[in-house]
């Protein structure tokens, strides 16, 4: 990997930018008025917003089993209540429970979305600076893998990811609906 980059830093050297494009929101300064250092610090920034996404994903898998644990325990904590006779006459309870659980599933499947849409954002902001380096890398395997829009070759992780706070309400709302009628 440092090989790579090592790699990709030497072809950014010999590389220039067409000064008669039009610069877009996320360049600031073209690289005459920003000086020397334009081609170096555009691809730390680069390398950078990269490290970025990872730390996104990352966050992202940590609420994802942060929700997957609290529906499981929460799942569990029901089930428990059928064989606990304290709970026995507190159908009411089990039913708040229930709703609760499905409250939870709504957020969670709110914030899978959210995460889904902050990528989608992030990946559009390394497209646009692909633009000005010699190999589009990012932007190439999208294109290879069909935008997404090609189950063949690609079905997004976002998508069933999307489908498991929906397998968890619908398991609340069936144990709600059993304990109110």
């Amino acid at each position: 990997m440092i090989v790579f980059i090592a790699g990709l830093g030497k072809m950014l050297e010999n590389f220039s930018m067409v000064e008669d494009n039009p610069m877009s929101d996320l360049f600031s300064k073209s690289e005459k008025d920003y000086g020397n250092n334009y081609k170096e610090h555009l691809f730390e920034q680069y390398k950078l917003y990269v490290d970025s996404i990872e730390k996104t994903s990352d966050r992202r898998q940590h609420a994802n089993n942060y929700f997957i644990t609290i529906n499981t325990a929460l799942i569990s904590l029901i089930g428990l209540s059928f064989q606990i006779k304290f709970f026995e006459n507190l159908a009411g309870v089990k039913s708040v429970l229930a709703f609760v659980g499905i409250i939870i599933c709504i957020v969670f499947w709110y914030l899978i979305r959210s995460y889904k849409q902050l990528n989608t954002g992030k990946f559009e902001v390394i497209h646009k600076i692909e633009e000005h380096l010699p190999l589009a890398l990012y932007k190439y395997e999208w294109e290879v893998l069909g935008k997404g829009e090609d189950n063949k070759k690609y079905y997004p992780f976002s998508h069933i990811e999307l489908i498991i706070p929906w397998m968890f309400g619908i398991i609340y709302a069936l144990i709600g609906l059993h304990f109110l009628f």
